[in-house]
């Protein structure tokens, strides 16, 4: 993982996945130096990979109070049980579903988690974070956040997509990569990630947009592209496009055996 600081109380511990016809898909992790200390989401499950120990650092995981989990994937919670032994004091963040989708594998214990719904709020000790539902999802738990005194959004899976290279997935700022890219990315992916896109009513999706718009955040911080300061307008314009879209088609044996052959 990479360490980036992306505000003086923001940093960003990236990663990235390749996926196979598509491109590396950015994972991200963001550790939030509020006055109680706030990890959002805690990367990759792999064997390779120790959270605990690259969030070593940029702080002492034991300082650690709140874990954000925006949803129960894989990719969001390689690191849970890890850190949860190397920071005592600290509570799971997650809305009810997200727990007991945690629990077919793995139950958190009750006493260190901390539920919470869609318009709900955190209190962290020198600012608040209210809860959201993004616009684009894939899993009816996603939960995401605005924070009052960074102006940042945490999205989760909305604004993400996948680039062409490892070091443009693993990039401090979306600024590194084309806008065409970068808009062209975050369609595709609409369409891979959410394909419930094809059936909603574009202006029922536009207006899901809404609370975005409004809170107007000067900085997106998805868990699937580098951060995104100053584009929030663009971005949402481009992804309200996607309603209706046709859906993407996943490759079959057949294209999976053809893809192995080029990787060979």
């Amino acid at each position: 993982m990479h360490i980036h600081k992306v505000r003086p109380d923001i940093s960003l511990l990236s990663d990235s996945l390749e996926v196979p016809g598509i491109g590396y898909l950015p994972v991200n992790a963001y550790v939030l130096f509020a006055a109680e200390p706030v990890v959002v989401d805690t990367g990759l499950g792999l064997s390779n990979r120790d959270f605990p120990e690259a969030l070593g650092g940029v702080m002492d995981p034991a300082d650690v109070r709140w874990i954000w989990l925006t949803n129960p994937d894989r990719d969001h919670t390689g690191g849970l049980f890890r850190l949860l032994a190397a920071a005592p004091r600290a509570r799971v963040v997650c809305t009810f579903g997200t727990a007991g989708l945690l629990g077919c594998e793995r139950p958190i214990p009750v006493d260190r988690l901390y539920l919470l719904n869609p318009g709900q709020s955190l209190d962290v000790g020198d600012r608040t974070l209210a809860s959201f539902r993004p616009p684009l999802y894939h899993n009816p738990t996603t939960i995401g956040f605005f924070d009052d005194r960074s102006d940042a959004c945490f999205s989760s899976h909305c604004f993400a997509g996948p680039l062409p290279t490892v070091e443009l997935a693993e990039a401090s700022d979306v600024s590194e990569v084309d806008p065409e890219d970068v808009e062209a990315a975050q369609l595709l992916w609409a369409t891979v990630d959410s394909p419930w896109v094809q059936l909603v009513d574009p202006v029922k999706f536009a207006a899901t947009f809404q609370p975005i718009r409004d809170r107007n955040p000067q900085l997106i911080l998805s868990a699937h592209l580098p951060p995104a300061p100053g584009v929030t307008g663009h971005m949402i314009n481009a992804l309200c496009g996607v309603a209706g879209a046709a859906p993407w088609i996943a490759p079959d044996q057949a294209a999976m055996e053809f893809l192995l052959t080029r990787f060979d």
